[in-house]
């Protein structure tokens, strides 16, 4: 058994958490739709791209300093929104905001958050980003983004590939329901109905009942009438949808298949994010969310050209096990792992890294076509 003082890696979180959380909060963490065949390839596909590593190039000094949609942030790696962070750790998302601010980076609060974008916000300085799911009442919608504006939130992160729930077994195995001592803190008193114990997953029902399966393209325009803050659209996995997203008026671009909970035998994002980068053409910066676990994702992602990560299964698998300590540690990590792949790929800096610096099977003649 790996003690929390012998963690030397990410994953090493997971199978700490499983031991600790009950199977109903694991199992809701950590499964994928279906055959779950997209979330293994999420980690799967990162091993497929190799280094070619440039020697003698005087790495003594290593800046690894970026901006996002003009923010200054530590290091290209940030927080993904992950719901119902209490189930994890009594402190949930208001420790794991402490941590991303403690890192120097941005986290991405959950519509579906069990802590209230005002709660967050008065855990202190930080930058933060809220993640909206658009509701069949576009009025509780626009009052949710307004709060996130006035609690300072510096951007609007719309998830785009939830029209409805995937089909997650484990979740209907367990009737997952949130336990009774929680709620979705940002809905209170929206009266926009809770999520009940049925004979399936209570989350699957929830979102059947509330999320607007109509959302559309014209409705990432609606958004920017109501909010001044960028729009990142998240779900994005083709160069036609990145196209138009840009078209309309996306700040930039979250490469994501929500952690493999919703279409299965859809490309790992890191098989998808070279597509959607070549269709941006620049005019936008494109993230890449799912599967990131050590450094050397990171690194392979900006190869490709993404502008920075999102990290996020490893944000409530370390909040169970050691709370915002743990979520300090999982950004320490994974920052500590970046600059040494850095360092010996012979970059000292974001700009330095480069398409060269990987091969994948798909570079070369005649390799393996492109799943």
């Amino acid at each position: 058994m790996t003690y929390i003082s012998e963690i030397t890696n990410v994953m090493e979180y997971e199978a700490l958490a499983k031991e600790k959380l009950p199977k109903m909060v694991y199992d809701y963490y950590a499964s994928g739709a279906e055959d779950q065949w997209t979330l293994q390839e999420n980690r799967n596909a990162f091993s497929r791209i190799l280094f070619r590593p440039r020697i003698l190039r005087d790495v003594s000094k290593i800046d690894m300093t970026t901006t996002v949609l003009g923010f200054n942030i530590s290091m290209p790696i940030m927080i993904a929104p992950t719901a119902f962070q209490k189930m994890a750790h009594p402190e949930g998302e208001c420790a794991t905001a402490r941590a991303a601010s403690a890192a120097g980076t941005i986290m991405t609060l959950s519509s579906w958050a069990t802590s209230s974008v005002e709660e967050v916000s008065s855990t202190g300085p930080g930058i933060r980003f809220f993640q909206l799911y658009v509701t069949k009442d576009r009025n509780v919608d626009a009052q949710l983004v307004k709060r996130a504006e006035r609690a300072g939130f510096k951007a609007i992160a719309l998830t785009v590939d939830t029209p409805r729930l995937g089909r997650r077994e484990a979740d209907i195995k367990n009737r997952f329901v949130l336990p009774p001592h929680l709620t979705l803190k940002n809905y209170e008193g929206l009266y926009i109905g809770k999520m009940d114990k049925t004979d399936d997953s209570g989350l699957a029902s929830y979102v059947a009942n509330q999320i607007d399966r109509s959302l559309n393209w014209k409705d990432v325009k609606w958004l920017q009438t109501i909010t001044s803050l960028p729009i990142l659209v998240k779900g994005v996995l083709t160069a036609e949808d990145a196209s138009l997203a840009i078209q309309y008026g996306a700040a930039g671009i979250i490469v994501s298949n929500h952690g493999a909970r919703q279409l299965d035998y859809v490309p790992a994002t890191v098989m998808a994010l070279e597509e959607v980068i070549q269709a941006a053409k620049g005019r936008v910066p494109v993230f890449l969310d799912g599967g990131v676990r050590r450094g050397t994702d990171v690194f392979k992602a900006l190869a490709l050209g993404a502008s920075g990560v999102f990290v996020g299964r490893p944000v409530p698998f370390s909040l169970a096990v050691d709370g915002e300590a743990g979520v300090r540690k999982v950004l320490q990590m994974l920052r500590d792992e970046f600059e040494l792949t850095m360092a010996l790929s012979g970059c000292r800096s974001l700009k330095e890294i480069t398409r060269n610096h990987i091969v994948t099977h798909w570079d070369t003649p005649g390799a393996v076509a492109r799943l």
